[in-house]
């Protein structure tokens, strides 16, 4: 049985610091993206490489997780987030010597993206091994670290970019997370040994990356200076802190799907009723913020979620269910850029809205069939 924390609360901190500088720092892309749609940087890059970019960063995190998965139980948590914590400030300082947009695909996409899978994947069942009862309490702080991250990330950036430039924004950010994702590392523990985990596998995500990358470059479309347009993704990103420690709380109490479920239909109608008529920066940051909050509900729950259903000793094998949100994670924000009509004006984001709000709301209908399937489960079990 797991202790209910001891040097649990430990790790938290430690997984706290890790989803603040790995997934707070792939969050911050939206930043960057704004940058590279406003500045001819690369000539013979078009407005989807950079989606994609953007897009490489998860998807590789998460395609990487089989392999992930399999060495560490042969090599141990450790010894493949050391590897992570050497190759995602690689990307940042290869991506600060970029001249062809492939460079570009190859740094800040494919290297970064791997770096973050690395660090995370390892570390994702370790959590789930310290708690019981608190489970998704503790899986919503860590999910918070991503949301903190993200704010420092973006705020920094942004002044990086307009006093430094790319150069040495990317290269400073590559020794930050350095640092930070060193220490997260030196900290984490897994109790693998005594649990003995099997193989085997999991399920959900698209409306996610598009709030995450497509904010930034919105509030530019309805008007709003360069110098703030990092206060939106920061906004986000202060939402997702507040919220996932309240979102593990409440899933703990009331239902680790039912919460699920319920958040993701919220946030599909959050996108219909408050961002498309959010054509004031006003309005667009009142909506950063709530949504924020709940729009990473993927990741504040999956862990505690994946223990429920197959349990502590498989959760590592949970591992393979990230490839079913590899190509969700590559290509959204590419079709979300694809859906956008500049020539629309403020309107201009119309399409990528609907179809984030649409993925929102599909998932919380699987979200549903799970709930029910778990339920009968449940019941034929009494």
């Amino acid at each position: 049985m797991p202790p209910d924390g001891g040097y649990g609360w430990v790790c938290v901190v430690a997984q706290f610091l890790l989803n603040g500088f790995t997934w707070g720092v792939a969050a911050s892309y939206g930043v960057y993206l704004a940058h590279y749609l406003s500045h001819d940087l690369f000539p013979e890059a078009r407005s989807l490489d950079y989606a994609f970019i953007g897009g490489f960063n998860f998807a590789f995190a998460l395609l990487v997780a089989p392999l992930a998965t399999m060495l560490t139980r042969v090599y141990g948590v450790r010894a493949l987030m050391s590897l992570g914590v050497v190759l995602l400030p690689a990307g940042f300082v290869a991506a600060s010597f970029a001249i062809r947009i492939w460079h570009l695909y190859l740094s800040q996409g494919l290297c970064v993206g791997l770096g973050i899978g690395l660090l995370y994947v390892p570390a994702t069942a370790v959590i789930p091994q310290w708690f019981s009862k608190k489970r998704s309490l503790a899986n919503g702080i860590c999910s918070a670290g991503s949301g903190i991250g993200g704010l420092i990330i973006c705020f920094s950036t942004q002044a990086m970019l307009n006093n430094l430039g790319l150069f040495w924004a990317l290269g400073t950010t590559a020794i930050i997370v350095f640092v930070v994702n060193l220490l997260a590392t030196l900290l984490m523990r897994s109790r693998n040994a005594e649990i003995r985990p099997d193989q085997r596998i999991f399920i959900m995500m698209f409306g996610y990356i598009t709030l995450m990358f497509s904010l930034s470059d919105y509030a530019q479309d309805i008007g709003h200076s360069k110098e703030d347009l990092a206060t939106v993704p920061a906004l986000l990103n202060l939402g997702a802190a507040i919220g996932r420690p309240i979102i593990g709380y409440t899933s703990d109490r009331y239902g680790r799907v039912e919460v699920a479920g319920v958040l993701t239909f919220s946030c599909g109608m959050l996108v219909f009723c408050l961002w498309m008529s959010s054509t004031v920066y006003g309005m667009l940051l009142l909506f950063a913020l709530i949504a924020g909050a709940i729009l990473g509900i993927f990741w504040a729950v999956i862990g505690p979620l994946a223990t429920d259903i197959v349990g502590l000793k498989e959760l590592p094998a949970f591992s393979l269910t990230w490839l079913s949100v590899v190509v969700p994670s590559a290509v959204a924000e590419v079709i979300a850029l694809d859906l956008r009509r500049p020539e629309m004006g403020e309107r201009g984001y119309l399409y990528p809205q609907i179809f984030a709000g649409v993925s929102y709301l599909v998932a919380s209908v699987f979200l549903l069939e799970l709930w029910r399937s778990t339920r009968r489960k449940r019941k034929s079990e009494t």
